[in-house]
């Protein structure tokens, strides 16, 4: 028995605000501290000030909340697949009555301007919304083996699984893995990111106030270091799903592997998007600078390689220059083009790819450094910036920036273009914009990525669209359909009569 559960400062799970004036771990459906009170602050990456202060885990609360999830799992799994639909439903229409304070949380948390948090609360909502509606549909198939046999198959929840994700968007990447989880009959130990833990704490006692049983649903907020190895690597998970790095990620499957339990991996991307003679530039370009602005160029799919063909480099650069300088910078709050990124860390990263690039002969055309202004200072902002004369050999070329950084690259023949658009070994998303539709479907088959959008980029896209990446992007599949797999097994019975 956990004796933190006799502390004064322990709770039921609370409201939505709670986690702001008050975060907690949650675990077994209560508010904790941790083990041995340890604590930690998220700062407000716009100004760089603390905005809140949470619970630093050890390994002995990823033991009780895994140990919360292995007793709870039961129960849940035999709860009737409609009823755990309704409570998936009702998790969504939650979200969707608290959109205002999810919104302002997620976006004074991570830095993302409010109308893109406003979104992310909305995404949020849709996976329960979706998933819900798979709990009475999770069906298993009949086998004619002939006459004398009875043979079908069933599909079992994995069991516990244990989730880390990534602080660009906890909201979202929460919900994406936690609904399909739920519907399916597992219980769950989600591990936030440090630098932006708030969101899904609240959306862990929301889950709770939808009617999730106690321990179903457990939220360990920590280091990765600590809390996410102790709970990549305990030996009470079933099934681990990770956003994140690549280097982090390796660690995690190496953890994993360990206790042979299966991994969702998503890693990543450097997508490409490919401008050929007939794009219809007034349409892709507003469209490709979006995408590789929203939240501050921090998605893995953002739009961060342009692969135009060699005719139309002039006016590609000049369309985007003209975007780019105009864009407005500010706190998330206040709604501009641009947030801050995440953290100091995370610009000096940036800084240090472009200089690089720079270095190693690349032309930066317009950015290529801070944001300054009076209302900036203290803050993590990096103008939009446009790069181009770089070779695809190059890193900046090649590797995730996760900044507001596009690398502009030439093609003359599709051979060429398809080449550039694998050469980067990731292969998450990309997009091929031509009215040509028999080339369009050429350049679909013959690109590695998980995702491919002709005319239209949707960063992801839909719940509805599995999302999923080849080489150092990860594997596994989340969203639409397949990403129930990850949280069932298969049961064959075979009766003879």
């Amino acid at each position: 028995m956990d004796t933190r559960s006799r502390s004064g400062n322990v709770a039921r799970a609370g409201s939505v605000g709670d986690a702001l004036s008050e975060p907690l771990l949650l675990i077994g459906g209560e508010n904790l501290p941790a083990v041995d009170h340890g604590t930690m602050q998220t700062f407000d990456p716009a100004n760089g000030e603390p905005l809140a202060e949470f619970p630093a885990a050890a390994a002995a609360d990823v033991d009780a909340a895994v140990g919360a999830a292995r007793h709870a799992q039961p129960a849940w799994g035999a709860v009737p697949p409609p009823e755990r639909g309704r409570v998936l439903a009702k998790i969504a229409r939650l979200i969707q009555e608290r959109a205002h304070e999810l919104s302002n949380l997620e976006s004074l948390d991570t830095g993302k301007p409010l109308r893109q948090a406003k979104a992310d609360v909305q995404v949020a909502a849709r996976y329960f919304e979706y998933y819900a509606g798979f709990a009475d549909k999770m069906l298993g198939t009949s086998i004619p083996l002939g006459p004398g046999f009875v043979d079908f198959t069933t599909r079992e929840p994995v069991g516990v699984s244990a989730q880390i994700a990534s602080w660009n968007y906890p909201l979202q990447l929460g919900a994406r893995g936690i609904a399909p989880a739920l519907v399916t009959g597992n219980a769950i130990v989600v591990k936030p990111a440090e630098e932006a833990p708030l969101s899904l704490l609240a959306l862990g006692r929301l889950a709770h106030e939808a009617g999730v049983p106690a321990g179903v649903i457990n939220v360990v907020t920590g280091l990765g270091t600590e809390v996410g190895a102790a709970l990549a690597g305990h030996p009470g998970i079933d099934q681990m799903t990770f956003t994140g790095s690549v280097a982090v990620g390796t660690l995690v499957m190496q953890a994993a592997a360990h206790n042979v339990v299966p991994v969702t991996l998503e890693l990543g991307g450097k997508s490409p998007s490919i401008l050929c003679q007939d794009a219809d530039l007034d349409v892709a370009l507003p469209t490709l600078a979006t995408a590789v602005m929203q939240n501050a160029g921090q998605a893995c799919s953002a739009a961060t390689l342009v692969v135009c063909h060699s005719s139309l480099k002039d006016e590609v650069v000049g369309r985007l220059c003209e975007r780019f300088k105009s864009t407005t910078f500010g706190a998330g709050i206040d709604d501009p083009d641009l947030g801050p990124l995440i953290s100091t860390k995370q610009l000096a990263r940036v800084e240090g790819m472009v200089a690089d690039a720079r270095s190693a002969g690349a032309n930066v055309v317009v950015g290529g450094k801070r944001a300054t202004g009076s209302n900036l200072e203290g803050g993590c902002f990096y103008e939009a910036t446009l790069i181009t004369d770089a070779s695809p050999e190059m890193t900046i070329a090649r590797e995730e920036v996760f900044g507001p950084v596009m690398v502009l690259l030439t093609f003359d023949d599709d051979e060429q273009a398809v080449k550039i658009a694998n050469g980067t070994g990731y292969g998450l998303v990309a997009s091929v914009w031509t009215h040509d539709l028999s080339r369009a479907h050429g350049f679909a088959h013959a690109i590695r990525a998980g995702q491919v959008y002709v005319n239209t980029y949707g960063v992801g896209g839909g719940a509805e669209l599995p999302f999923g990446g080849f080489g150092k992007s990860g594997f596994g599949r989340e969203k639409g359909f397949e990403g129930l797999n990850s949280y069932t097994q298969t049961k064959n019975v075979c009766v003879k009569l």
